[in-house]
């Protein structure tokens, strides 16, 4: 059963430590969401967590944030009312039509069907990304241009969140997709998420530890990866990566900085891979990288 209340965490950072702060309250929150202030070029992050939930954790991992960064942010605390928490976020997540093939929509959103679009439906009150953001919007919007030229037919969403990626992909390629996520609430959004779309006969979401999990490995070659999740981890695992693409195929790599791009481009080109197509959206950068 849900708890009546909900604490909510904020605390704001530079810009270099947003990965490190926003992994640390991801690792236990329900949601979390972070907004740019361009003139001052800081980050607001907030956090929705069960009331009195990992607490431990929390402070754990919020240690090791500072520790890698040397960034002590003030953290505020407040308790928030479910409803009046899920109400805010159904109203800020309005209908979305993201490039020319997409829809997303909450499922509080009841219209009828956009002639030649793909509509995506989430839960406003469960997703772990729901198209809002500008990572997970280019996503899409690579997923759309790549589906112009190449039709992948092994597909794998590494850190899959709602599974909005890999749905779409679903969609769109009519292609069984395995997704996985660190986190095993993720998975059970994800599949859940894939029911409610009727495709859950295609989309596969499990909770595993990235490129290290037998099912994984056991998957590859695949001929298209996304991996929407931090810059720091997609450089650490680029060589995996490359070794597990398929000759020709294709990986779209977001959640990073413009600022971050260049650093992970050049952890992938030495993994044996080139860039196809770079699309900034804001602050944010997604790279659409081939294996020859």
């Amino acid at each position: 059963m849900m708890p009546e209340q909900l604490d909510c965490i904020a605390l704001t950072v530079p810009a270099d430590a947003l990965d490190f702060f926003e992994a640390a309250l991801g690792s236990v929150c329900r949601a979390v969401s972070f907004f740019h202030n361009e003139d001052l070029n800081i980050w607001d992050i907030q956090g929705v967590k069960e009331r009195g939930a990992h607490e431990a954790e929390l402070e754990s991992a919020l240690a090791v944030a500072e520790m890698l960064t040397g960034v002590t942010p003030e953290i505020t605390r407040a308790l928030v009312p479910v409803g009046g928490w899920l109400a805010r976020t159904k109203a800020a997540f309005p209908e979305q039509t993201i490039g020319r093939r997409f829809v997303v929509r909450g499922t509080h959103i009841n219209a009828p069907e956009i002639p030649g679009r793909i509509t995506l439906t989430l839960d406003a009150g469960l997703a772990f990304g729901t198209g809002e953001h500008n990572s997970t919007r280019g996503c899409l919007i690579a997923l759309e241009r790549l589906a112009q030229y190449h039709h992948p037919r092994r597909i794998l969403d590494l850190g899959t969140g709602s599974g909005i990626l890999a749905i779409a992909a679903a969609k769109l390629l009519r292609q069984r997709v395995l997704a996985s996520d660190i986190d095993s609430r993720a998975a059970r959004v994800a599949n859940a998420n894939a029911t409610l779309n009727g495709v859950a006969g295609l989309v596969h979401a499990i909770r595993a530890d990235g490129w290290v999990d037998k099912r994984i490995k056991r998957n590859a070659p695949y001929d298209l990866v996304f991996a929407n999740i931090l810059a720091r981890p997609l450089c650490a695992m680029a060589h995996q990566l490359g070794e597990s693409l398929a000759p020709g195929g294709t990986a779209i790599l977001a959640g990073l900085l413009t600022t971050q791009a260049n650093w992970v481009l050049s952890a992938h080109r030495r993994a044996g891979l080139v860039l196809e197509h770079r699309l900034i959206d804001g602050a944010w950068s997604i790279l659409t990288l081939r294996k020859p």
